[in-house]
Formats: structure tokens, sequence, C-alpha cells
């Protein structure tokens, strides 16, 4: 990671879990990681976390709503003129809510496309605009999916949602030829986890947190820092590896 010493890395959904512990671990290696989120004060409060734990990187926090793209814009412009750009993006926000095929509402799907399509769409986009007029040759695009993006499961709730992980995958598997076309060494990976111990589950389930719980508990969960720790094994490869995809689920789970 020495090599990434004083680079610029974008997280979003970095407010809590999976992208709150990847800011930690790359602050912690030295970083310029711009975390953003709609939560400001979270990040705020890990900003300072991380001066507290005397990490040599510094977090600088930014509020910004992904499904709003004049946000987006705004945000790598902002980035632009304080940072010069980003080097590293990992897009890590997402959501999910149960809503079925057959009687989910348009409300939450369009949503669910929002965040987990456009606005990481978006963000590639403009990522890898910022590398190229500054002729970053060795950046990295990070996509957080999911294990939903590599199997359909039989729970009606999550059908929406698996279709937006899917296209994370065709879209990480795209970029990579994109890139490649672009006769650029700028790499691109795919990081699909299964059950991991976040708040995840609580905001899907939000009218029964008890199921949420009970979710957590039927098996040892992969925690956040599981997933950061990839992160980091990603972003230490040679420039000359490219990773495109990792799966990643607790043993105990079966799909």
């Amino acid at each position: 990671m020495d090599r990434w010493k004083g680079r610029v890395a974008l997280v979003t959904g970095a407010s809590v879990g999976i992208g709150a512990a990847i800011v930690k671990s790359l602050v912690q290696h030295g970083m310029k990681v711009v975390g953003c989120a709609r939560n400001l004060e979270q990040i705020q409060n890990l900003a300072a976390e991380c001066v507290r734990s005397g990490f040599s990187g510094t977090l600088f926090p930014y509020k910004c709503d992904l499904s709003v793209e004049d946000e987006v814009l705004s945000m790598f412009s902002s980035i632009k003129v304080q940072h010069q750009g980003i080097d590293v993006c990992i897009n890590n926000a997402g959501l999910a809510f149960p809503e079925p095929l057959l009687s989910g509402k348009t409300s939450g799907w369009r949503t669910m496309m929002d965040v987990n399509v456009i606005a990481l769409s978006v963000c590639t986009r403009e990522a890898y605009q910022s590398m190229k007029e500054r002729n970053i040759n060795d950046g990295h695009i990070i996509n957080i999916n999911s294990m939903s993006g590599h199997r359909v499961v039989n729970n009606s709730d999550v059908h929406f949602y698996t279709a937006s992980k899917y296209a994370v995958t065709a879209l990480t598997e795209g970029l990579r030829q994109e890139l490649r076309e672009a006769k650029t060494h700028i790499r691109a990976t795919c990081i699909s986890p299964g059950l991991v111990e976040t708040e995840f589950a609580y905001r899907f389930l939000s009218q029964n947190p008890e199921k949420a719980a009970a979710t957590y508990k039927s098996i040892k969960c992969l925690q956040a820092d599981d997933i950061a720790n990839a992160v980091v094994y990603v972003l230490s490869a040679p420039p000359h590896v490219q990773i495109g995809d990792i799966q990643m689920r607790p043993v105990e789970q079966l799909t």
C-alpha cells in the first residue's frame, strides 16, 4: 500500500458499515479519503476517530445524495478544486427495499436503480475522467457488489435488489473491457460479499427489527473489516495484476 500514501480515494456510502470500515483502513494506510454520504455528522465523527487513532492519512467528509446527479457532479468539482482529482474510486453505497416484482412499489424500484446502478455509473465515469485528465495510469475503480449479483435466491423481497446487483456485475466487466480498449492501466474490480453484519438488514427490515437481528444470529457473518481487508488486498496487488471479481461469503452460508 506504500504507493497509495498521500493519494486520493473517494468512498461512497462512507458513514457506516462497510463504507466506514473501508475509510478507516485507507486513512490508516496514509491515503487522503473523501468519504461521502447523506449523513455528514457520522462521517465527521469518523474523521475525528481517525485523528484520535493517529492514522497517517486524512478523512475529508462530504455530504452528498448520490441519487441526485447534480450533487454528485458538484462533489467531483469540489474534489478537483481541493485535491486535484481522485486516484481510487470505491463505489460502496447501495440500498435495498423489500419490493417484490409482482407487488412492489415503483418508487422503491427506482430508488434502488438510482443508487445501486446509476449513481455507481456516474461516479465511475467522473472518476475515470478525473484520472484521464491528469494522466493517471494506475488508478483503480472498485465496486462493492454482493453475492446477490451472482445468484437469485428464492425470496421475493430481494428479487429487484438482486437485479440491480446483477447490473453491477455486468457494469464492472464492461468497465474492464472499455478500460482495455482505452489502452489504460486503470483497473476495475468487483468485490461481492455474502451476509455481512452491518446495519443493512435493519434498514431492509425496518418494520421487523427482530427478524433482522435473527438474520445476523443465524450464522457467523462476515464483518465490515473483512471487506475492508479485501479492498486493501486489491489495492496492494502489483500494477500488472488485474483482480476482476472477489466473491466472499461466510463458511456457513449455503448460497
